[in-house]
């Protein structure tokens, strides 16, 4: 398996395990990839996703160039409808996703970051988009989504240099969330999984929909739009019991109903 799948207290861990390639994603490994994503969205047992790459040297290094014989045209025609690796735009996994980043991430790797909620790297990781110095572009996510998460002329600087940039560079531009040493990085994941975990799960569902499906949306439009798991969590008992607790001044008790 070149992707490892494991599930407890309600947080999905998903490791690319190729460390040898440095976590590159073959067809195999996409593949593999879009079946976790869909039996994760397929759950209920399932408040939050930590993805990483095995070893320390790479979160992901983008496509798997070796043996490929595929032209940028026969690659870009290929439908890749939630961009590279199953995730880099995907809009129906419902449930917050955080990049460990441990090391390299570029090309692909960098578009699966760009498709996380939270970004936690270590002092050592670097991000980049080097299509362009190998005669790419790219394609499956990079060149749409950096300009609307970044400004700009620095979106434009990551693209059209094809250059490594520092954690702490990606940290000013407003990609990542948090930067810690190697050695304090499961605990800096750890830290941010179990505050997610302490939110109502039906809550966390409902706040990434609503994001997720009303980006392009006016804030008066936004407002009135119903997305199915809104109107879920409004009706549901973690709801009442959320207030129940706070009241009470006790730790909630989730359901997820």
């Amino acid at each position: 398996m070149s992707v490892e799948f494991s599930l407890a207290n309600r947080v999905a861990r998903v490791t690319l395990n190729r460390p040898e390639r440095l976590n590159a994603v073959d067809a195999a490994t996409e593949r593999e990839l879009e079946s976790i994503w869909q039996e994760i969205e397929r759950r209920d047992d399932v408040s939050c996703v930590v993805l990483t790459g095995a070893g320390q040297k790479a979160f992901c290094a983008g496509a798997d160039l070796k043996g490929v014989e595929k032209s940028g045209l026969d690659y870009w025609a290929e439908e890749r409808p939630n961009g590279f690796g199953g995730l880099a735009f995907r809009r129906s996994l419902d449930v917050p996703v955080i990049a460990r980043v441990n090391g390299y991430a570029l090309g692909g790797g960098f578009e699966m970051v760009l498709g996380c909620d939270i970004v936690i790297a270590a002092e050592a990781a670097k991000f980049g988009l080097p299509e362009a110095r190998v005669g790419r572009m790219p394609l499956d996510g990079g060149m749409v989504l950096l300009q609307r998460k970044i400004p700009f002329n620095r979106a434009m600087a990551v693209l059209m240099t094809g250059r490594q940039f520092t954690a702490g560079e990606m940290f000013d531009f407003g990609i990542v969330n948090e930067i810690v040493p190697a050695e304090g990085l499961d605990e800096a994941v750890e830290r941010w999984t179990m505050e997610i975990v302490a939110c109502a799960p039906l809550s966390l569902r409902a706040i990434k929909q609503t994001v997720n499906r009303t980006g392009h949306l006016s804030p008066t439009e936004a407002q009135a739009l119903r997305t199915p798991a809104l109107v879920r969590a409004l009706k549901s008992e973690d709801a009442l019991e959320g207030v129940a607790a706070f009241q009470q001044k006790r730790a909630p008790v989730w359901q997820g109903r």
